[in-house]
């Protein structure tokens, strides 16, 4: 049975999972209404893609 000779360092483990982490989520500015929106993404606030309306927002 295959079985490690010695016990992997707290060093080397930290080493390989450097890359596991958060990160922050972009956010843009709408170009119509100015409210803040994910990139590639239709506008919550005002229903608008690239200038052109997708979906109808209701006023609540």
């Amino acid at each position: 049975m295959a079985v490690p000779a010695r016990k992997v360092g707290k060093t080397r483990k930290k080493k390989r999972r450097t890359h596991y982490k958060l990160k922050a989520t972009a956010v843009t500015n709408c170009p119509k209404c100015g409210a803040i929106r994910r990139p590639h993404r239709v506008c919550q606030a005002c229903g608008t893609y690239k200038g052109e309306k997708e979906i109808k927002v209701e006023d609540n």
